[in-house]
């Protein structure tokens, strides 16, 4: 399963899931309008990401977004993920860095 953080939705947080295929094989929004984000998922669900992308980019409700163009954004965001290898950090690697900590040692006074 995947989670995606909205923007800008009543919706909070989609979750889904896509097959190896490319189909949408789950769909799940926590807030928004529940009978209208029910249906979405019903009519998605099924289908090819490629395609729900295609329909559902740029609707707009508020916020000039909307759940459908939510869920276009974060099915193009899985989408990208899977395009793009990630980079392995490993030890050594510029991209971490080396912290260098002093210990100090402190010598307690203890009340007699």
């Amino acid at each position: 399963m995947e989670s995606f953080r909205t923007v800008g939705t009543c919706a909070r947080q989609i979750i889904f899931d896509v097959d190896e295929n490319g189909i949408l094989k789950d769909l799940k929004f926590l807030g928004g309008c529940a009978g209208g984000l029910q249906a979405l998922a019903k009519l998605t669900i099924g289908k090819p990401i490629e395609e729900i992308i295609s329909i559902c980019s740029g609707i707009k409700c508020k916020n000039d977004t909307s759940c459908p163009d939510q869920l276009a954004k974060a099915l193009l965001a899985y989408k990208k993920s899977k395009e793009e290898p990630i980079e392995e950090i490993r030890r050594g690697h510029p991209q971490v860095l080396k912290l260098n900590i002093s210990v100090v040692n402190l010598k307690l006074k203890r009340d007699e």
